[in-house]
Order: C-alpha cells, then structure tokens, then sequence
C-alpha cells in the first residue's frame, strides 16, 4: 500500500487537475509520470453529448492510426478453401471455419480481431452471445465482413482501432505507448478524434463533444482543452 501511496503521489506532481491542458502539454505529461515497469497504454476517454439507447445517436466506427496502437493484435479468421490460404499467408494467427466456430463456442478466445468473409457469416451469426459482448462480432461496416482478408488483417495488424460508445456516452480507446515519442502520440490522438467527429450521428443535438482526457494506465487524468485538438 506504501508503494502505491508513494507512485500516485508522483502521479499527480504536476498535474493541476482544474487545469484544461494543450494537447501536446498533456502528451509531455503523461510521458513524464508514465513510471511503471512496463510500457504503459497510453488512453483518450470522450463524454460525447448522445444517448447511444437512441439509434440515431449511436457513434461507432474504426480508425486507423498513423502510427499504430504498439500492441501486438491477434487476428482470427473465417474463411474455407482460397481464402482461408489467403488469410494464413496474410498473418492471420487463427484460421479456420466450423472448427473454428466449436473451438470459441467450447471457450477458446485467444484473439483480439474477428474476420470473416461473407460466405461464413451463417457459422459465425451463431456466435453472436459469445462474440458480441466481447466487440468481437464481425460486421461489414467495420470491415470485418470482406471478401479482401489481406487488407483487413493488414489494417488490424497495423493499428486499427474499432470504437463503440458506451451507455453514458462514453468512448475510449488505447492509442499508443508511453515509449511513443511525443509527435507520433500527438498525431494518434488527433486521428482517433477526428475520427470521433467525423463519425456524429444525426440525432445527436447540442454540444457533442463534452469533455476530453488523457490518461496512462497506472497514471492520472489529464483533462484536455478541446480547442488545442481541434485547431
């Protein structure tokens, strides 16, 4: 307890937390109290201005980030025949189809990206309970339901970032390493909130991004002036 007492207390050393932080002040920030063993996740949280229990107001989508997330991202894949064969050669870490299917539905489920191609989807649409809660359901407009398995393994392997809304109206995403130099951590915030801009539903009223902050996974909140990003 005295050790985490001691590394939240270097934590918060610097960080004014009524303070609206630059996007580039934040960034330097969490780089500097990023102390932990490991290479710390760096996080972007949004309070967007929607009610997601509305599908008018729903906000999801993917982004690819300049500079990828710095996570190693296991992909499994259903395919038959050719495209299966495509997707082994592609670096698919699973491949398979009804076998594939038994393994998840017996507890298997050691991947972090689903694909399939559109052939499948009647094997797959069986794991539904299994795979949905988890965001792992393949869905054509994310670009897991495709014919060109190649460059949906290419994207998730290089960074892709699938975002969702939660029911308060929360997203959130890891968006790269504490290791990250500043300018690379910069332009992934940057695409991850562009993309959250760009992907404003129709029902959503007033203001639609509310609050922005930082955060490294054994670090604190930084809170981020919205302008800074956007300009």
């Amino acid at each position: 307890m005295a050790k985490l007492g001691k590394r939240l207390k270097s934590a918060y050393e610097g960080v004014d937390s009524n303070k609206f932080y630059s996007l580039e002040d934040a960034v330097k920030l969490l780089k500097s109290g990023a102390k932990a063993k490991f290479d710390e996740t760096i996080e972007v949280s949004m309070n967007l201005g929607v009610d997601p229990r509305h599908a008018d107001q729903m906000v999801r989508g993917v982004v690819e980030l300049p500079n990828g997330t710095g996570k190693t991202v296991r992909v499994a894949v259903f395919a038959k025949a050719d495209k299966a064969e495509e997707a082994r050669k592609a670096g698919a870490d699973i491949v398979g189809a009804e076998d594939l299917a038994e393994q998840i539905q017996g507890g298997m489920m050691d991947f972090d990206r689903c694909i399939a191609t559109p052939d499948m989807m009647g094997v797959v649409g069986r794991l539904g309970k299994v795979l949905g809660p988890r965001n792992l359901m393949p869905n054509p407009k994310l670009g897991t339901v495709t014919a060109n398995v190649t460059e949906a393994i290419r994207a998730a392997k290089a960074g892709q970032v699938q975002f969702r809304v939660e029911k308060a109206g929360i997203i959130h995403a890891g968006i790269g390493k504490a290791s990250f130099d500043e300018v690379k951590l910069v332009e992934n915030i940057k695409a991850f909130i562009d993309a959250i801009n760009k992907a404003k539903p129709a029902g959503a009223k007033g203001t639609y991004v509310k609050k922005v902050s930082l955060s490294s996974t054994m670090g604190v909140g930084v809170k981020l002036d919205i302008a800074s990003v956007n300009a």
